[in-house]
């Protein structure tokens, strides 16, 4: 049972938003499926870190999951900024069910164990842009970090996920990075930067953490298998 991480998928089956107009993101989609397909079994499975549909409300999500349900694996979902369908994990896993996507999941103040690991996670906030700061989300989303990592805290080893960087240049989210170290955290992986924001994208340890972008375009729509 292997662990693969991707985020960032801006499918848009569903909506009139075609990622294809972007550089870089020409034909992404078969591109995706066929590594996706060669590398994920049915038993293995995949975090998908934020961003997964432009659908505006649940219920428009149905084109984007169906593609992920016809692919292997069980995959996991975080939230991301983009995201707007994003509800309540309660209202989420009901809609799941009642549509038939059983290896789709929400990870959202939980956390999801492959064997002796936990897989924990939450969005985050973008601590490095002053016009988006907001001590009270902020405070919230690590609170949600928190309920995840106690959820896994008996695990054997702990492995994190955010949605935006927590850590950029020489700065971090304290909030955050400091939970991860609390928890003995040894491996962050986070997305959100694409285009030329992904070469100032911390990569390597930073305060006893190895941080790791997988945003899709950064990984060149190839899942990341972790090494367990």
């Amino acid at each position: 049972m292997a662990i693969f991480v991707i985020g960032d998928l801006h499918l848009s089956l569903g909506a009139d938003k075609p990622m294809d107009v972007f550089p870089g993101w020409e034909g992404y989609l078969p591109k995706l499926e066929r590594n996706w397909r060669a590398l994920i079994a049915p038993e293995d499975t995949v975090v998908l870190a934020g961003d997964t549909s432009w659908a505006m409300k649940l219920e428009d999500t149905r084109a984007d999951f169906a593609f992920l349900q016809s692919l292997p694996g069980r995959k996991w979902m975080l939230k991301g900024n983009h995201d707007y369908w994003w509800t309540t994990a309660r209202k989420m896993e009901s809609y799941l069910a009642a549509e038939g996507f059983d290896s789709l999941h929400i990870l959202h103040n939980n956390c999801c164990r492959v064997g002796d690991t936990a897989l924990c996670g939450t969005r985050g906030w973008p601590f490095d842009d002053a016009a988006a700061q907001s001590a009270k989300i902020m405070a919230r989303e690590a609170g949600r970090l928190k309920m995840s990592l106690e959820a896994g805290k008996d695990a054997a080893q702990i492995i994190a996920f955010l949605h935006y960087p927590p850590v950029f240049g020489n700065t971090d989210a304290a909030e955050l990075t400091g939970l991860l170290r609390a928890y003995g955290v040894r491996r962050c992986y986070y997305g959100h930067l694409h285009g030329k924001a992904i070469r100032y994208a911390v990569q390597g340890e930073r305060g006893g953490v190895q941080y790791k972008l997988i945003s899709a375009d950064g990984l060149a729509f190839c899942p990341y298998k972790l090494e367990m």
